[in-house]
């Protein structure tokens, strides 16, 4: 994949091209976005070359579909023409939450080989999660070169189409509430006299830290959590106030509700 095009720069988009850049020369990234103010910043923030749908359609092996599931109708009615005129080889990246790879091609007008990329907020640091499934027509060696064009997001694992809403639940939804609790640790600390900035950093490095480790040391997060638990001390105290709160049964309810939503998308 020589050139990578990116229709919408928001959020994940903005994420997807940072970490393309990583990789790639600046002259082998295209950035498009409904306001070309916003992709002009992020194009001069990256060295990259702005563009407008149209020439992204035309030129870019790779074409990401950065636009929410509500505009995808539109985008690819407007783009479709185009890549219907095609004589080059290229592949759709779409990371529309709730839009199969097969509703993807329905709304492009063609059979076109498609990746479906569920990214969250970290990859613009290269700490994504990346949950991914390649439509049939996608070959192997797109399949290679796409993960390596990309691997500056973080990390990438494949998953059976049926899965992605669920992983999404997950991994996708997960910062935001990964961010709240954060906060609420933050405050707990300010609650207990400590200066903010010091009750951020102590909360969000302890959370990366925490994280970390259950990813280095293959132990479950449960034995983690008895590790710290010592008979009759502070933290068994605080495990109770939460256990009582249901705080295990939010999770899991804010993650079902979450899938249940990608659900509503198509």
């Amino acid at each position: 994949m020589k050139t990578l095009g990116f229709i919408g720069t928001g959020n994940m988009g903005g994420a997807l091209a940072r970490a393309a850049r990583k990789r790639l020369s600046g002259d082998r990234i295209l950035l498009a976005n409904r306001t070309a103010e916003k992709a002009a910043a992020l194009a001069a923030e990256l060295g990259c070359r702005t563009a407008d749908n149209t020439a992204v359609a035309e030129q870019a092996d790779c074409i990401f579909l950065g636009v929410k599931p509500q505009m995808m109708a539109d985008l690819l009615a407007e783009i479709g023409p185009i890549l219907a005129k095609r004589q080059s080889r290229f592949v759709l990246v779409t990371m529309a939450a709730g839009l199969t790879i097969v509703r993807i091609q329905e709304l492009a007008g063609g059979q076109y080989p498609v990746i479906r990329v569920m990214p969250n907020t970290p990859a613009s640091i290269g700490e994504g999660m990346i949950l991914y499934a390649c439509g049939k027509g996608v070959t192997k060696e797109e399949e290679s070169a796409f993960l390596d064009a990309m691997a500056g997001a973080g990390r990438f694992s494949p998953l059976p189409e049926r899965l992605i809403d669920a992983g999404s639940a997950v991994s996708g939804c997960g910062p935001a509430f990964v961010d709240l609790f954060i906060e609420a640790l933050a405050d707990g600390g300010v609650a207990c006299g400590l200066p903010r900035a010091a009750a951020l950093e102590y909360a969000a490095q302890m959370v990366a830290g925490s994280a970390r480790l259950v990813l280095e040391s293959e132990q479950h997060p449960g034995a983690l959590k008895d590790a710290v638990c010592s008979p009759g001390g502070t933290t068994i105290q605080g495990v109770r106030v939460l256990e009582e709160a249901g705080f295990r049964g939010a999770v899991m309810d804010a993650v079902i509700a979450a899938y249940e939503k990608n659900a509503d998308l198509k």
